[in-house]
């Protein structure tokens, strides 16, 4: 049977590929709205059975405030929210809002689906991982400081580090190619991963966000990130000079 839901995200494309998705899967989708600002009113005036909130920065003060009012008002509705990959301290936020649910951005349908339908239930829709940190985190919020920088270099592989380094450089899909020596479609999909991981929409913002948390200082630079500078920087670089042509 069918879940009566309703979409809700800051990216309206998103939104709405999403419940297209779902309806082909035969549930129910009331609407697809955005900006995510106006959640709260269209849930309660809708008042589905599971509404699925997307946000971007699920550690930013009042992100879930939407959230606890929609559970304050409409408590019989299950939210599920739609994230990146989360600090410790983003998914108890979502939970201690009153969230039934957190599901990653990069999930498959299948999964999204599976966390409607246990939110439905009256069931946590988390990954096991993501709940023991946000465990962990509710009981002893104090135990570290959040060191965003770090958090997301551990969530790039060490070739989305590199194609991260290269982006905030500057370089276009054809140089990240060309200097990673692979083909530029794939460097196009290691650009679309990384900016899925960093939970942010273009290039931009996911340089913006490398340098504003610090994680470009701790990142090793490719050595053709120095390209313009000679071949000596180049062969100075741990990765060692270029081999013969």
């Amino acid at each position: 049977m069918g879940v009566r839901l309703m979409v809700v995200d800051d990216h309206r494309l998103l939104a709405e590929a999403l419940a297209s998705a779902l309806k082909l899967r035969g549930h129910r989708v009331l609407a697809a709205a955005a900006p995510a600002a106006g959640a709260a009113d269209l849930v309660i005036s809708r008042a589905p059975e599971v509404c699925l909130i997307g946000t971007a920065t699920p550690a930013e003060p009042g992100m879930f405030d939407p959230v606890v009012r929609i559970k304050r008002e409409r408590p019989q509705v299950a939210v599920v929210v739609l994230g990146p990959v989360p600090s410790p301290r983003g998914i108890a936020a979502a939970f201690a809002s009153g969230a039934s649910g957190y599901v990653r951005h990069d999930e498959r349908i299948e999964g999204v689906e599976r966390a409607i339908m246990k939110a439905r239930a009256g069931e946590a829709a988390v990954a096991p991982q993501l709940l023991q940190g946000a465990f962990s985190e509710l009981l002893n919020p104090a135990a570290q400081p959040d060191d965003e920088g770090q958090r997301l270099l551990q969530m790039l592989t060490p070739r989305e580090v590199e194609v991260l380094v290269r982006v905030a450089d500057g370089e276009d899909t054809r140089l990240i190619a060309a200097g990673m020596g692979i083909a530029p479609s794939t460097a196009r999909t290691h650009v679309q991963r990384v900016l899925m991981k960093l939970g942010v929409g273009s290039r931009l913002e996911a340089a913006a966000l490398a340098a504003r948390t610090g994680l470009l200082d701790r990142a090793e630079r490719p050595a053709s990130a120095y390209a313009d500078g000679g071949a000596e920087s180049g062969a100075d670089m741990a990765t060692g000079p270029e081999p013969p042509r």
